[in-house]
């Protein structure tokens, strides 16, 4: 045996398996880019509602696994659990102590999809917003016109 294999045995002995993108796998809750199939991020998993996509998700990739936050109230991610369970998807409370990750779950296969476009947007809410700001600023139209004169 070589040198350096038995120093790099010792190594992994010691501080474990050398992991690909650390980076990347703090992220994304323990798994890779590339293998996820559709994400959360934290904001959304600790509002009141269940998202439809995730549900879907669930229904659609039973041989998926779900990442959870466990860094974020368990109170936010029960109602998530409870629809791995239904779906009889495994599941993962990822705590990292030392880094805490905007996402707040991961749905992934243990192989690579490369899947594109895997964050769930806020559509309705953005359109709420949108509209909000235009009657203010039509409110506000009104006000300058009237003092103009």
């Amino acid at each position: 045996m070589e040198r350096s294999s038995v120093d790099d045995y010792l190594q992994q002995g010691i501080h474990g398996g050398k992991e690909t993108k650390p980076e990347e796998r703090r992220k994304f809750l323990g798994t890779l880019r590339e293998r996820v199939i559709i994400a959360l991020m934290a904001s959304q998993v600790r509002e009141g509602r269940i998202y439809r996509e995730i549900e879907e998700a669930c229904k659609g990739n039973r041989g998926a696994h779900m990442y959870l936050n466990g860094n974020m109230s368990y109170r936010f991610l029960s109602k998530y659990v409870k629809v791995a369970e239904k779906y009889n998807l495994k599941y993962t409370l990822v705590t990292n102590k030392e880094y805490n990750s905007d996402l707040g779950l991961v749905l992934a296969y243990d192989h690579a999809i490369d899947k594109e476009d895997i964050y769930v947007s806020k559509e309705e809410n953005k359109i709420t917003h949108e509209k909000v700001n235009n009657e203010k600023k039509g409110l506000f139209s009104i006000f300058k016109k009237a003092f103009k004169k």
